[in-house]
């Protein structure tokens, strides 16, 4: 009988967030090697995933290289071509900004294949414990959350035409009628604690 690791969906979500929060403090050398194991991992673990979360959002990040190419003052990339010509500070700060955004979307296809709906929605459904002190329904948080996540990632798989059929496909009704989840909640383990430690710490390390 197969017998798989599985952290605390909860844990999951708080370490790539902290992924995400180490990744802008890293320096370039690191976060160039850190991205490029991500990237080798998504690719080994979620690249049919990965791949269609790249492609989706293919203009964003070309749109975030052209930006920082233009908009940061420096040393011209090419004299030819004068005013016209990107900066190289710009573009090697767009390419970290690029850098930063794949190991960030190939962080959340690993996620997104190991954690399905009902799963992602308990770690949420924990995660939302603090909002009962302020009189607030975690269950309903968490079920929208994880609601609009989903909506939201069938529209970027699954969407044909421009960001405008993409933006429209999420107002659309999906057909689906009223029914109950069941949440496969599960205790904190050894292992959890351990991944939580391991991310806090390579989040304190950047950012020291």
């Amino acid at each position: 009988m197969e017998r798989r690791l599985r952290f605390h969906p909860a844990a999951q979500i708080l370490a790539w967030c902290l992924l995400v929060a180490t990744l802008q403090a890293m320096t370039p050398g690191a976060l160039l090697m850190a991205a490029g194991l991500i990237l080798l991992c998504a690719f080994a673990l979620s690249g049919h995933k990965f791949i269609q979360l790249v492609r989706r959002t293919r203009w964003i990040m070309l749109s975030l290289l052209v930006i920082y190419a233009y908009s940061t003052p420096g040393q011209p990339l090419s004299d030819a071509f004068g005013m016209f010509s990107p900066s190289r500070e710009g573009l090697s700060d767009g390419v970290l900004q690029l850098a930063r955004l794949l190991a960030a979307l190939a962080g959340l296809a690993i996620l997104l294949d190991r954690l399905h709906r009902q799963r992602l929605i308990a770690g949420l459904y924990t995660l939302c414990a603090p909002m009962q002190w302020l009189g607030m329904s975690r269950e309903r948080i968490a079920v929208r959350l994880a609601l609009t996540l989903h909506y939201a990632e069938v529209a970027m798989l699954r969407g044909k035409g421009g960001w405008q059929d993409t933006l429209g496909s999420l107002f659309e009704p999906h057909g689906e009628t009223s029914r109950q989840i069941e949440l496969p909640l599960q205790r904190f383990a050894a292992a959890d604690a351990l991944l939580l430690a391991v991310a806090l710490l390579m989040f304190w390390l950047a950012w020291r």
